[in-house]
């Protein structure tokens, strides 16, 4: 399949579909942390190209339900409505195959429920991060590894997260790109199973 990885400059999915043989090619404002096959530059350049599948990470800064606090400066301003736009610009591509990444956020109530929330645990990691899924024409992933939690006062913790809940990121300037990463487990997980489905609906049709 021919993929595009929008909004991504980890280079952590682009690979793994690549590790499967596919053309996939990753684009963010960003340059590539991995090199590789990469366009730099606004996703809306090269998303009208012939892709099979898109993967799409949109900035969640202005989304988020984690920055209500901030919502109402970010809706006079434009900043969220602005985010929300970018973000149905990208759902509503001409892209047979299209998974859309965020974590819980308005998007939820201005356009849909998401198909499905995912967490790292369930791929292998110790680690929580609620990230919703928006999916067209594919299915949804099945876990391939659940980590089990630590318990403080009854409640479920992992290692990213303090006793009281929270991200132990402390504060800095790559904090933003750190937490937004796909993790290895979700990105392998995307690579494999909808390689397996696309391959088995290619033969059910060519059947």
């Amino acid at each position: 399949m021919r993929v595009l990885i929008a909004c991504e400059s980890s280079g952590i999915v682009r690979e793994a579909f690549r590790a499967r043989g596919h053309v996939a090619m990753s684009c963010d404002m960003k340059p590539s942390e991995q090199g590789g096959m990469h366009y730099q530059g606004d996703v809306r350049d090269v998303i009208h190209a012939c892709w099979d599948l898109m993967v799409a990470h949109p900035p969640c800064t202005h989304l988020s339900v984690s920055g209500a606090a901030h919502f109402e400066q970010k809706i006079i301003d434009g900043r969220q409505q602005s985010a929300a736009s970018f973000f149905m610009e990208l759902a509503r591509a001409d892209i047979p195959l299209i998974a859309i990444e965020n974590p819980v956020c308005i998007m939820s109530s201005v356009w849909r429920e998401p198909d499905q929330i995912v967490q790292p645990y369930q791929f292998g990691h110790d680690a929580s991060k609620a990230t919703c899924l928006w999916l067209k024409g594919l299915p949804p992933l099945k876990p391939t590894k659940f980590i089990e939690a630590r318990y403080v006062d009854g409640k479920p913790r992992w290692s990213n997260q303090t006793d009281s809940g929270q991200n132990k990121l402390p504060p800095s300037e790559d904090r933003a790109t750190e937490r937004s990463r796909t993790y290895q487990g979700i990105a392998e997980a995307m690579a494999e199973q909808w390689t397996t489905w696309v391959s088995r609906s290619s033969e059910l049709f060519a059947a």
